[in-house]
Parts: C-alpha cells; sequence; structure tokens
C-alpha cells in the first residue's frame, strides 16, 4: 500500500511540452489531452519506463482514469490503453468502453490457455461528453469499478487476474492498440497506475467526485507553464481568437478550440463544440431589482415551474387554482412570456417537468377533485409533432402538493406529497418507479407523512437523499420534518428536524458546503396557549457536518408565513430570497433577497414588494438574470429582471 503512483499519461508528455499527435483543450474548466488518430505507434513508451527494478506486472492494483468520452456509435469500441509486446498483436492488458459497458482486458497463459479474458462492466454510461473518473481495482478473481465515487461495480470471474504477467520488451500505447481502429477520440486528464492498493479511499475525498485526481501531468494543470527564463507564460493548447462588441458568435464542431474576446463585458471565453465556456471575465454583482413583466395569469397561482425544452424555447408553467380556466403554459417570446397552451387543473399546487431519455414530462400537482369527482394528479408528455403537452398517464392522489423527479443509480423516480385524505392528514406519500417495459410509473416505496408540502432530492457524494417538508398533523404544526437516505433499494430515515408548519426545503451549496434551507410557515398547537402571532417566526439554514453526519443548525432568519426558499447565483456571489406570504395582518409583505456574507451567513439585501407571495424561481437569458414570483392572492405574477453592474 505504500507503492508510489505510475503516472502513465506523463510518459507520453514530455518536460519540455507537447508531442506531436497531442492537443491540449480546456472543456467545462478542465484540461485533456486529445490524441492524433494517425499517430497510434507515436503515443507509446516502453514499460520498462515504469517498471524499472522488475518486468513482472503487479498481481494487485488499481488503475485510475479521468477521461471525456464523445458519444460513439453503438457496435464500436475505443481504447483508453493498452500493453502489448513487441512481438505479438495480442493485448497483454488493456482497457476500452462502448456506449453503454466498459471492458477491461488481460492475457492469462496458465489459466486460460493463451487466451485473452474480458472482464465486462454493463450498465457503465460514459459516452455523455462529461468529464468522469473511474477507479478499477484488480485483486485475483475480484474487479470493482467505481464511477464518479458512485456505488462500485464489483465482478467476479472464474479466470484470475494473473500473479506474473510479464512486461519483458512489452509497451503502453495511450488511446489505441497499435492500430487505426477504435482510437480514443475523447479527452484524457489522468491515466494512473497505483500498484498493490485499491485507490478508492484516496480518490474519493474530493467534492468534485467527477474529476478527483490522485495525479495529473503538469501541462494539464490549472497552474500554465513555467518559462524557461523571462519570456511570456506559454499555454500549450492552439486556438483561433474572435473579437466582438457583444454580439454572441456561433460555437459548434467548426469553431471547437477557438476563443471569443467580449470586448464591452472584458470576457475571454473558450467554445467546447457546443457552447461558450467562460475562461475569464469580470464578474457581475447584484446591485438593484427592477420590475420586468407583470404576468397576467388565470386565477391566483399556487406555485411556478421555469424549463427549457431544447431547440424549442424557455417556459413556465403556472399552477393556478381555479377550474375553468384551469393553469397554463407561457413561452418566452421577444423578451416576455407569452401565453403558449391551456390545461385543465383542479386547483392545481405545483408542477415538475422532467426528462427520461428523449422524452420529455410535466407533472402537475392536483388539490382537488375533478368534476366526476375523482381525484388524481396527471403526468403530461411533450409532443414534438403538435408542439405541446399531452395527457399521458394519471395518478392517484390525496391533496397532492408537489411532485419530485430524480434519478438513483440510473432509474428514474417520481415521488408525490399527499397531504391530506379528507380531515386525515397523516398518510402515505408515495414514491414511483419508471418502468422501462411498460413506459408508466408504478408504486415502488410508500412513506408515512403528516399533512405535508414539499419533497426535496438532493446527492452528497454518491449518497441520495430526500427531505420531506410535514406541516401539520391533525392537531400542531410543531412536528419533525424528516431527511431520508436511499440504501439497499429503498428510503430510510436519516434525521429528523423539529420545524414550524414546514412548507418547503431547499438544498444548496456554497464552495464546498452543503446546505438545507426550510420555510416554516406558522406556529400553532391546539394544546398550548395562542401565540401573540402564529405567523412571525423563524424560518432555518442548516448545514451538513460531514464529521457527525448530520445536518446541523446554521442560522435562523425571521419569516412572515414563509412558503418558499429559491437559492441562485450572480457572478461570484450566492443568494436566498424568501416567499413571505403573511404577517397575521395583511397579504401585502416584503419578500427579501439575503446576501451570502461569509462568517455573518446570510444577510438581507433586497426588500421586494409582494401580495401572497407563493413561490419563486430563478432563470436566465441571454438578455440577463431575471426573479419570478406567483402570488397565492390575485391573477398576477411578475418578472423582476436583475440588474448588475
Amino acid at each position: 500500500t505504500d507503492l508510489r503512483p505510475l503516472d502513465i499519461l506523463a510518459e507520453v508528455v514530455p518536460a519540455s511540452g507537447l508531442a506531436r499527435g497531442l492537443r491540449v483543450f480546456r472543456v467545462q474548466g478542465l484540461r485533456g489531452l486529445q490524441l492524433a488518430a494517425w499517430r497510434p505507434r507515436g503515443l507509446a513508451f516502453p514499460a520498462s519506463r515504469l517498471f524499472t527494478h522488475c518486468d513482472r506486472f503487479p498481481e494487485e492494483f488499481s488503475i485510475i482514469v479521468t477521461l471525456r468520452a464523445r458519444r460513439v456509435p453503438a457496435k464500436r469500441n475505443e481504447y483508453v490503453f493498452t500493453l502489448m509486446g513487441e512481438e505479438s498483436p495480442g493485448v497483454l492488458l488493456g482497457l476500452r468502453y462502448a456506449p453503454d459497458k466498459l471492458h477491461f482486458l488481460f492475457w492469462s497463459q496458465e489459466r486460460s490457455g493463451g487466451w485473452q479474458t474480458r472482464v465486462t462492466f454493463p450498465n457503465v454510461s460514459l459516452s455523455d461528453n462529461q468529464w468522469h473518473t473511474l477507479v478499477l481495482a484488480v485483486s485475483g478473481h475480484s474487479f470493482s469499478l467505481t464511477v464518479d465515487c458512485s456505488v462500485p461495480k464489483d465482478v467476479v470471474v472464474e479466470t484470475p487476474f494473473p500473479a506474473s504477467l510479464s512486461v519483458k520488451r512489452a509497451s503502453f500505447y495511450l488511446g489505441n492498440r497499435r492500430r487505426r481502429k477504435g482510437v480514443f477520440t475523447g479527452l484524457l486528464r489522468q491515466l494512473v497506475l497505483l500498484p498493490g492498493a485499491d485507490a478508492t479511499p484516496q480518490i474519493c475525498t474530493a467534492m468534485n467526485l467527477k474529476v478527483a485526481t490522485l495525479s495529473v501531468p503538469s501541462v494539464l494543470q490549472d497552474v500554465p507553464v513555467k518559462p524557461v527564463s523571462n519570456e511570456v507564460l506559454k499555454y500549450p493548447y492552439e486556438t483561433d481568437t474572435r473579437v466582438t462588441l457583444g454580439s454572441r458568435p456561433p460555437c459548434t464542431r467548426q469553431e471547437k478550440a477557438q476563443f471569443w474576446f467580449n470586448a464591452s463585458h472584458r470576457g475571454l471565453y473558450l467554445c467546447n463544440g457546443s457552447a461558450w465556456i467562460a475562461m475569464l471575465e469580470v464578474r457581475q454583482r447584484l446591485d438593484y431589482v427592477e420590475e420586468y413583466q407583470n404576468l397576467v395569469t388565470n386565477s391566483e397561482t399556487m406555485g411556478v415551474e421555469v424549463f427549457t425544452i431544447p431547440k424549442v424555447g424557455l417556459f413556465v408553467a403556472t399552477a393556478n387554482r381555479y377550474t375553468p380556466p384551469g393553469s397554463a403554459i407561457y413561452k418566452w417570446t421577444d423578451g416576455k412570456f407569452v401565453p403558449y397552451q391551456n390545461i385543465p387543473t383542479y386547483q392545481a399546487q405545483s408542477w415538475k417537468y422532467f426528462t427520461i431519455g428523449k422524452k420529455i414530462f410535466l407533472a402537475v400537482a392536483n388539490l382537488e377533485q375533478s368534476e366526476g369527482g375523482q381525484e388524481f394528479s396527471v403526468i403530461y408528455k411533450w409532443s414534438p409533432r403538435k408542439g405541446k403537452f399531452l395527457p399521458y398517464q394519471r395518478v392517484a392522489t390525496h391533496s397532492a402538493r408537489d411532485w419530485e423527479a430524480f434519478v438513483i443509480e440510473g432509474e428514474a423516480f417520481l415521488a408525490v406529497v399527499n397531504h391530506r385524505a379528507g380531515n386525515n392528514h397523516n398518510i402515505d406519500s408515495v414514491i414511483y418507479r419508471w418502468n422501462a417495459k411498460t413506459g408508466l410509473f408504478e408504486t415502488n416505496q410508500t412513506i408515512p407523512t403528516s399533512g405535508a408540502y414539499d419533497w426535496e432530492f438532493f446527492t452528497i457524494g454518491p449518497y441520495s437523499f430526500l427531505a420531506v417538508a410535514n406541516t401539520f398533523n391533525g392537531t400542531s404544526t410543531k412536528i419533525y420534518s424528516h431527511i431520508y437516505i436511499w440504501l439497499s433499494g429503498s428510503f430510510q430515515l436519516f434525521q429528523s428536524i423539529l420545524t414550524f408548519g414546514a412548507a418547503d426545503w431547499e438544498v444548496f451549496r456554497i464552495g464546498d458546503r452543503v446546505f438545507l434551507a426550510v420555510a416554516n410557515s406558522h406556529s400553532y398547537d391546539s394544546g398550548t396557549p395562542a401565540p401573540s402571532n402564529f405567523y412571525a417566526i423563524n424560518s432555518s439554514i442548516y448545514e451538513l457536518n460531514i464529521t457527525a453526519q448530520m445536518f446541523v443548525k446554521f442560522q435562523d432568519i425571521l419569516t412572515y408565513s414563509a412558503l418558499d426558499w429559491e437559492f441562485f447565483s450572480v457572478g461570484d456571489d450566492s443568494f436566498l430570497v424568501v416567499a413571505n406570504s403573511f404577517d397575521g395582518f395583511t397579504f401585502s409583505v416584503n419578500s427579501i433577497i439575503y446576501r451570502w456574507r461569509g462568517y455573518e451567513g446570510f444577510v438581507a439585501a433586497h426588500n421586494l414588494p409582494t401580495v401572497g407571495c407563493r413561490d419563486w424561481e430563478a432563470f436566465h437569458t441571454a438578455e440577463g438574470s431575471y426573479l419570478l414570483y406567483s402570488s397565492a392572492r390575485e391573477p398576477l405574477s411578475k418578472v423582476l429582471k436583475l440588474k448588475t453592474t
């Protein structure tokens, strides 16, 4: 376990710069090597450079890879690396991937009669143009693959990894198997061999698990290459530059690796083939908030959901109280939201937009029964041909308040909050699992809730969590809300937090810190004397304490029947806006934007006049950043524009 890591990638990068056949690109904030398909033999080095004292490959080891793989055809394989003998076309050892699986190859003369053994890890999706870090741990018959520090995939095979694999007169080939066919077309950032140890504990300590590192060549590190003398710092990537006064040039595969300098905003951007990635820019700061659009709605609005349909546009769905006319969807057109589609709903409380593969869905939570006396909520599916949402699946619900969509280990889930059944607030809320064969959501788990209002799903490292906001148990709003953790195929209780009519959870991150804010709506208990004001109470922000493995209170903020928190950022600054709905006397109450001030916590920065504020949504367009709030007291929602300096 004390053996040093062997950096395979660094061996093909000369200390003086880049070799022919290698280029450096910066994508999604990270640098990676692109390999030339026309020089497979040039991207090689003898194994003796790594194995200086012994010509045997270690019997137990880990291979650590950080890569960004491009989408490849269904039956195509690409090699990350191979180890091959000089006089043999066979692969002694190698790693290759297909669109949905990863293969580890090795040669075992003793146990396989001279045949190659292939260990396959299914359901490994790497070809998504995102950075991923893999740790492959090998020991005898056991092979374990960890992707982005998630739950390891373990495979046990009949043929063990050989105890004495000779690497004499063998060479490592980077991104190929000595032929042009199967050459790696993505970007490589890290390729390390760690003899004698499982590297997972060393790798899975960083917060950004997809780019955790053990060893990265200096040319790929964030610090530029040091000059030998007083010459200007040299960056090893190749590029062209465009200069404009603000108009955004196209960024397609043709412009990939080009720079764009926005002179009016003093920003430098790099095209990654689909979008401009900020390299250097003057960070914006929030100056003030101005009223931008009065959005007239069908009736009072209980919730709003802003979403983007690729190649179609930006939309907002409003959950409206009355039927008819039901709820509506608006499309962002010429800098404003305009009516797009009406959908019949029954005292709708909220919408949830989500996707499964290429399918696009929008689920509504209905509080009341339909005209026929049935109580259900509806999942709608986007029809590209008709350009609108059509009914897809009805789900029996009980005064539904909220939907939450999420993915765990590649499977899609949808959770509904059931508020009450008649006068009974202590009922089950339901988690549904997507059945790919039937194309429907099916019940997977029920969780007891008390007058619940909201679900909030989030992940921390490899762990998945689901928090419920319990509001009322029939006699009191002073009850526990719960956080559940996904273990062994179901959600299990992780932590309980005392809340007061909890209406919303909001999870957010600032740097490496994880926070969870609860909106407390009112304090009522039939067994205790009434307070002077039911509605003027603290809402609380909790922070994850990794050592204690629990959320601990970080800050209390006085709110007035708070119903929602929304986190957003402007430049380097972080903000929380609260939906204050009622102060005990009037619904015309200021909602407040709080600015993150580090040691001071969140400090009030802007007072926003609102009427019965129910929900906030932050969104961005090419023209700027905005906040949208819905009113539960009047048929008018407002779009506010964030003015920056």
